[in-house]
């Protein structure tokens, strides 16, 4: 019989997603994780810090993490922070749009969302992983890295050797594993790439006003300012919700790190002056970090018996905080043509070229549009040209008759939700 199985390499958010996708699917597949294993203990140590980072779950990742039995325990969790609007604004214009209002006070909105720390979602797959309803068809091989990878043809696939010598044979491998992809490397397939020359300052905040479960976003000429809802995690925070949110602040590099060196205090000080003062004062301020900024996309997606996903085939800017969200839709795609390809050959192959060229049909074109409109949109509110007054003026009265626009304001906010 034909070697049926999978490798994925990678055992972040995306790679752990797709294995629970494909062994409910009942397909064989090993997931190897690079990072060392953590225990129950250590998993509540690490949650019981708030961390500054946050992934804006579109509507559609949450389906997805719903349907493999993963979003059940974030809500159990208590550490989610739903959205029902998006706000997005100019401070030297006149353009604002809003997304997600309700014409009815009475009505309940319906959240366009949610906000959950990496962490928090990292434990709810760990915790599905070992549940007992997926562990004949899925093996977890953590603090394993992987450091050769050998094609032995079409019809065999890879031998794949870890750092202890543990060799495991499959006819596809997943590449999983990030912007710096090792399994991309040993592919040779090449990048297209573009640096911003921005770096984004990372934080959590407690401001003085509540944020009222809306995600705000700030077009600023230094770059985009983003303020979204975090989990109140402790018990005054609950008596008193809705006051922390999660802070990406991007800036030319030069000036990031000129400012991630200065007291928090001071920090606080700018990023609340930044605002316009949105939500008043920053009363604390926690965890503050920094990242450069660019894009990235793999000019292939597959190669024989070999596709990649997530960040190890494209990476955007974070200005709409898209690059999870783009990541989960390349594996609803892929499990979906893998499953179909397992059952039309009756359990014996998955991932033929005709399917994997599918996928990269399916996904690489809508990514790069993503990446390159996210460049476009940076390019035209931050930096020198876009100080222009003509360029102003055009994204002022774009901005205002976008705004003026419900049926095209509903299909954006349909677009973003990825459903």
């Amino acid at each position: 019989m034909k070697n049926n199985h999978t490798l994925i390499i990678g055992g972040g958010i995306v790679g752990a997603t797709l294995a629970l996708k494909l062994a409910q699917a009942k397909m064989p597949v090993t997931l190897i994780d690079a990072r060392p294993a953590r225990d129950e203990s250590t998993w509540q140590d690490v949650l019981s810090k708030r961390d500054a980072r946050v992934y804006a779950l579109s509507l559609a990742s949450i389906n997805l993490l719903t349907d493999i039995g993963v979003w059940q325990k974030i809500v159990a969790s208590e550490r989610k922070a739903d959205y029902s609007q998006m706000q997005v604004w100019q401070l030297n214009g006149m353009g604002e749009l809003l997304f997600g209002e309700s014409r009815d006070e009475n009505v309940e909105p319906e959240i366009l969302g949610s906000m959950v720390e990496p962490a928090v979602i990292e434990h709810a797959l760990w915790q599905r992983l070992h549940d007992q309803d997926v562990s004949d068809y899925l093996t977890v091989m953590a603090g394993q890295k992987v450091v050769n990878m050998d094609w032995l043809g079409a019809d065999k696939g890879y031998r794949v050797t870890l750092d202890d010598g543990t060799i495991i044979d499959a006819a596809l491998v997943v590449g999983a594993d990030g912007r710096g992809s090792f399994v991309r490397q040993q592919a040779g397939i090449e990048l297209d790439t573009l640096d911003y020359n921005q770096t984004a300052i990372c934080c959590a905040i407690q401001t003085e006003k509540p944020h009222q479960a809306t995600a705000r976003q700030a077009m600023l000429p230094t770059g985009t300012l983003a303020l979204l809802p975090l989990a109140d995690i402790t018990d005054v925070d609950k008596a008193n919700p809705q006051h922390w949110q999660s802070i990406v602040w991007t800036l030319p590099r030069n000036q990031a790190l000129a400012l991630i060196d200065e007291e928090d205090r001071f920090v606080a000080d700018k990023l609340a002056a930044a605002s316009n003062y949105e939500l008043g004062a920053i009363r604390q301020i926690e965890s503050i970090a920094s990242f450069p900024l660019a894009a990235q996309q793999a000019k292939r997606y597959v190669a024989d018996n070999l596709v990649l996903i997530g960040d190890a085939a494209h990476g955007v800017h974070p200005l709409a905080g898209q690059g999870l969200n783009l990541g989960m839709l390349d594996v609803k795609v892929l499990s979906e043509q893998l499953a179909h390809d397992f059952t039309r050959s009756g359990g014996t192959r998955s991932g033929s070229n005709q399917t994997l060229r599918t996928y990269e049909r399916l996904r690489r074109p809508h990514n790069s549009l993503m990446m390159h409109s996210f460049s476009a949109l940076n390019w035209l509110f931050a930096g020198s040209l876009a100080q222009m007054r003509p360029v102003q003026q055009i994204r002022n009265e774009g901005m205002y008759r976008v705004g003026k626009i419900k049926p095209l304001m509903r299909l954006f906010a349909k677009q973003a939700s990825g459903v």
